[in-house]
């Protein structure tokens, strides 16, 4: 394998080296008027097209063999523009496209027809043949995105006040059946404390003079009773300590004047709660009397506890 890895090349003994030169292409003028550079190259449909000849139809990816041209002069913005040249698939027709830097995109010249223009959908009064302007597109987007976004807006609202509204008639619900509930218990109050007329009277919503007059009265006699009842509830605590009290003087004085004063004083004091309550006696004022302080009794005795007497 070593004789294919050839290092150096054999020259006949008669090469001239002078009769070998780089060929030169013209520059400047001389390469315009020679006309544009041509290459052949392998490419795929940009886009998908129409035989306007035959009718064929070439979808977009189809690959072809083509000729690439670079016509001189033909520039956008600096950026260079070229050409390509490629046969139908059917009838041979020559089909011609080049590029379109300002769009993006490639534009037919002859020879085919393009099936959609992606730039021409949606185009109103007023626009090219080629195609919308930069400014009426970006002015059509605007306005479609003015579009979407106030029809978004006007949505919002909506629900909002839809929302708001079912709200204040949800409460509105709500508060109702709150007074009517309220009103149905005041009313089963009154009918279970006052009856039927006084219910009759709320219902109304008017309370006769008489029954105003019945109810003061029946207040003022319920309030002389629980102050009758007080008082002598009062008495007969009185009664009670009075009675623990004098236990002990009326044994020391062992006089019959005071046991007959006590036993009157407690008849009476019986007599008198035994007694219904009257207005005067109501008013009267209770008994005054001095309370007698009880001696002590010595538990300690009873329980067994000596106690030393002092020394002094």
């Amino acid at each position: 394998m070593s004789e294919r890895k050839v290092l150096t090349k054999y020259y006949p003994p008669d090469f001239d080296p002078s009769l070998v030169g780089r060929a030169r292409k013209p520059k400047g003028s001389a390469a315009e008027a020679a006309g544009p550079k041509v290459q052949t190259v392998r490419l795929m449909a940009p886009f998908s097209l129409r035989c306007v000849a035959c009718g064929e139809y070439m979808y977009r990816g189809r690959k072809f063999n083509a000729r690439k041209e670079t016509p001189q002069g033909e520039r956008y913005l600096g950026i260079q523009l070229y050409r390509f040249y490629i046969r139908c698939t059917r009838c041979s027709g020559e089909i011609v496209f080049r590029t379109d830097p300002k769009n993006q995109d490639y534009v037919m010249e002859r020879g085919a027809k393009r099936n959609t223009d992606p730039w021409k959908r949606g185009l109103g009064d007023g626009a090219g043949e080629e195609g919308e302007t930069d400014e009426q597109r970006l002015d059509r987007l605007e306005r479609e995105m003015a579009e979407a976004e106030g029809e978004e807006e006007r949505n919002a609202m909506a629900e909002l006040e839809a929302k708001t509204e079912d709200a204040k008639r949800e409460m509105a619900v709500a508060d109702a059946l709150d007074e009517i509930r309220s009103r149905n218990a005041r009313l089963e109050k009154a009918n279970r404390e006052g009856g039927g007329e006084v219910l009759d009277g709320v219902v109304a919503g008017v309370v006769r003079p008489e029954e105003e007059e019945r109810r003061r009265e029946e207040e003022e006699d319920a309030e002389a009773a629980r102050r009758a009842f007080a008082f002598v509830r009062r008495q007969e605590m009185l009664e009670e300590v009075v009675e623990e009290d004098g236990e002990g003087a009326v044994s020391a004085s062992g006089s019959g004047s005071g046991s007959s004063s006590a036993a009157a004083s407690t008849s009476g004091s019986k007599a008198a709660s035994s007694a219904a309550p009257t207005p005067e006696s109501i008013s009267m004022p209770p008994p005054s009397f001095k309370r007698q302080v009880k001696k002590k009794k010595d538990h300690a005795a009873l329980l067994g506890i000596k106690k030393k007497q002092p020394l002094v």
